[in-house]
């Protein structure tokens, strides 16, 4: 009756499994023709960003009637083919939100200090004193590139730093009281005087390719980047270039173009130093992967319960 395609909570399993029957099967993310075969008699369908929801797969899924998302992005899912079947999606916001927050000001402050970045130097007898003084977070500016909960979970640390908060999002109401502590600005406008930035955005149509290699240059060569929110949205190859040029400060990004990211595409990133690289986890830890896990057996057990 449920099928799970990708990690979950041993707990929160257990808790669907006392009362339906549930396939986790991992196979299933890298076997679409196979997932369209088990998804036939599935009410219930628990998937993270790796499994296509596909239109095809669920005009193969006569009995689906919700689907659970172990996060909150959901551009692997056909939202409008959903919506057609009458299925209902269940993302679940606000339950990492402090695990991305915590990555953000994590890698902020590696690439501003620049020091752990030096171990191999030294390992090798060098003492880099003088290049590993980096600059410390409290007092600069943090330019969050959306302002939904995950950056206003990022203001809030940041703030409690003693950092300065900007922000840049046109679909929220700027009489919002979330505007209080920190600054509306336009997108050019954030680049260009932040210090730190971070995208807190999907990837749709209207945000794909948005910070391009013109956006790009707009950022001091002494900021650094941060993404953790989807590949796409920045124009890697000219950030990689940039980056290699001295012309922006550093770059975390968690997530890429391309996932996995296999060697042939990685080579752009080869030889940067001041750069740090991730596998999607900046969402995922094991406090986070409880709650995000325990929010969504809920939300599926009660809508199954209906």
């Amino acid at each position: 009756m449920i099928l799970i395609t990708e990690f979950m909570d041993e707990l929160a399993i257990h808790s669907l499994k006392e009362k339906y029957k549930v396939n986790y099967n991992f196979s299933l993310v890298k076997d679409q023709n196979s997932l369209i075969k088990e998804i036939k008699t599935i009410k219930a369908l628990i998937v993270r960003n790796r499994t296509l929801v596909t239109r095809e797969l669920i005009d193969n899924a006569p009995n689906l009637i919700c689907i659970g998302r172990l996060g909150v992005g959901l551009d692997n899912i056909d939202l409008n083919a959903c919506k057609d079947k009458n299925i209902t999606v269940y993302p679940a916001i606000g339950a990492n939100s402090n695990s991305v927050a915590e990555y953000v000001i994590c890698t902020s402050m590696i690439l501003l200090r620049k020091a752990f970045f030096k171990k191999n130097e030294m390992i090798h007898g060098c003492w880099p004193r003088q290049e590993s003084s980096g600059s410390e977070v409290n007092g600069k500016t943090i330019g969050l590139i959306g302002f939904g909960d995950i950056a206003q979970r990022t203001r809030d640390l940041a703030l409690g730093l003693g950092m300065e908060t900007v922000a840049y999002d046109p679909y929220l109401d700027k009489n919002n009281d979330v505007w209080k502590e920190t600054k509306n600005l336009e997108l050019e406008n954030l680049l260009t005087i932040s210090d730190i930035i971070s995208l807190h955005i999907p990837l749709n149509k209207e945000t794909s390719n948005l910070i391009d290699e013109k956006k790009l240059r707009l950022i001091k060569d002494s900021s650094v980047i941060i993404n953790t929110a989807r590949g796409g949205i920045i124009d890697e190859n000219a950030l990689a270039q940039l980056l290699k040029e001295d012309k922006i400060g550093g770059a975390a990004l968690d997530v890429f173009n391309e996932e996995p990211l296999k060697k042939e595409y990685a080579k752009k990133f080869k030889g940067i130093d001041n750069l740090i690289l991730t596998p999607h986890i900046g969402g995922v830890t094991k406090e986070s992967n409880e709650r995000v896990s325990q929010m969504i057996a809920k939300k599926i057990d009660m809508h199954l319960s209906k």
